[in-house]
C-alpha cells in the first residue's frame, strides 16, 4: 500500500510540475510574442495545461462556439489547443491572405499521433509535415499518378467496373424475379460503396474485392472495407498526447492500441499487394497501363527516398493514391 501511494504521489508530483512549467513557457511567449509582433487576439478563459480545449467540449457544437468568438474577437484570432497554438479564420479576406498570399507558411501540418502510427512515421504525403520528402512525393503524385494522362490510360477500368455491376445488379433482379415481374431491395448506398472501392482499389492494385463475380474471399474484403472505416474514425479523433505532448504516455480509452491494431491491418493488406506486384514484375507479366504500385515500382527502383525504404513510400503512396480517387469517385456519383 505504502508503494502504491508513492506512485499516485510521484505521478501527481509530475502532473503538478508539467502544469506549472506549461502555463509558465506560455506566459512567456505570449510576452515575447506581443512585445516584437502584433499577434492576432485571443480570448479570455484560457486553463493551464489545456487551454481552450473546455470551451469546445458539447452539447453546443464547435462550429457555434467559434462563429460566437469571431463576432466577439473579429475575422482572425488564436486559440490555445493544449499546449498548441490555432489560427481560426473567418473571413475571406483573411483566408486569401493565408492560403494565397502566405501559402508556403501554411503548408505544413502538425505531427500527429495517427500520422505516425497509420502514416509510416509520416511517410503518407497527405499527412506529412511539409519539407522536402513531401514535396518529392507530391510531384510523383501529380505528375505520374493523378496526371491527366495516367487518369486517362485507366478510363477503362470505370467503364469496365460500372458494366461489370450493372450486370451483376441485373443478374440480381433476375434471380428474385424468375417471372420478370415485381421488383428486388437493393440497398444503394452498399452498392455504390462496393463499386467506388473496387474503382480505386483496381487502379491503385489491380484487384477487385467486391461483386458476384469476385473470387477473393468475402472475409479478405470485408476486412479491407473495415480497416478502411477505422482509417479513417482514427484519423479524425481527438487524441490527448496530440494537444499536450508530455502525455505521450497516455493511451486514452485505447485510442493508439486501435491505430496499432489498423495499422498492422492495412500493412498486411498493402504488402500483400505489393509481393504480388513484384512477382508479376520479375515474370514479365506487368502491363504498360500499369496500375499505380507498377508505377510507383518502376519510379522507386528499390531507392530510398530521404530516408524512407521504397516499399514504405510505395505502400503509403498509394494508400493516399486510393483515398483521393475513393472521394473524387463520390463526388462523380
Amino acid at each position: 500500500m505504502t508503494f502504491l501511494n508513492q506512485c499516485v504521489a510521484t505521478i501527481c508530483c509530475f502532473f503538478a510540475l508539467g502544469v506549472f512549467f506549461s502555463y509558465l513557457f506560455s506566459w512567456k511567449r505570449r510576452k515575447s510574442t506581443s512585445a516584437n509582433t502584433r499577434a492576432p487576439p485571443e480570448p479570455d478563459g484560457a486553463w493551464p495545461l489545456i487551454g481552450h480545449l473546455h470551451m469546445l467540449l458539447p452539447p453546443q457544437p464547435t462550429h457555434i462556439t467559434l462563429g460566437s468568438l469571431a463576432d466577439k474577437y473579429g475575422g482572425a484570432f488564436t486559440i490555445r489547443l493544449g499546449l498548441r497554438r490555432a489560427l481560426v479564420v473567418n473571413s475571406w479576406e483573411a483566408a486569401k491572405e493565408c492560403f494565397t498570399t502566405n501559402d508556403k507558411i501554411f503548408a505544413t501540418r502538425p505531427s500527429s499521433v495517427a500520422s505516425k502510427i497509420m502514416g509510416y512515421n509520416y511517410a503518407m504525403f497527405g499527412i506529412t509535415p511539409y519539407g522536402p520528402y513531401w514535396r518529392e512525393v507530391r510531384k510523383i503524385s501529380i505528375l505520374e499518378l493523378l496526371s491527366n494522362h495516367r487518369l486517362e490510360s485507366l478510363k477503362h477500368v470505370l467503364i469496365s467496373e460500372v458494366n461489370t455491376s450493372m450486370k451483376e445488379l441485373y443478374q440480381l433482379w433476375a434471380t428474385g424475379n424468375k417471372n420478370e415481374k415485381g421488383s428486388v431491395l437493393i440497398d444503394m448506398q452498399k452498392w455504390f460503396g462496393d463499386l467506388t472501392l473496387n474503382m480505386s482499389i483496381r487502379m491503385v492494385a489491380g484487384k477487385r474485392y467486391f461483386g458476384s463475380s469476385v473470387e477473393i474471399d468475402k472475409n479478405e474484403a470485408k476486412g479491407l472495407q473495415q480497416a478502411i472505416k477505422d482509417f479513417f474514425y482514427l484519423l479524425g479523433i481527438f487524441v490527448v498526447s496530440d494537444a499536450i505532448p508530455f502525455l505521450d504516455w497516455l493511451d486514452f480509452q485505447g485510442q493508439k492500441k486501435a491505430m496499432k491494431r489498423t495499422a498492422i491491418e492495412m500493412d498486411s493488406i498493402l504488402g500483400r499487394w505489393l509481393e504480388e506486384h513484384k512477382q508479376n514484375k520479375l515474370d514479365g507479366s506487368t502491363k504498360v497501363d500499369g496500375d499505380f504500385m507498377d508505377v510507383m515500382l518502376s519510379i522507386l527502383e528499390d531507392k530510398k527516398l530521404f530516408g524512407y525504404e521504397a516499399d514504405i513510400v510505395n505502400k503509403a503512396t498509394c494508400m493516399v493514391s486510393k483515398h483521393c480517387i475513393a472521394l473524387h469517385l463520390c463526388f462523380f456519383f
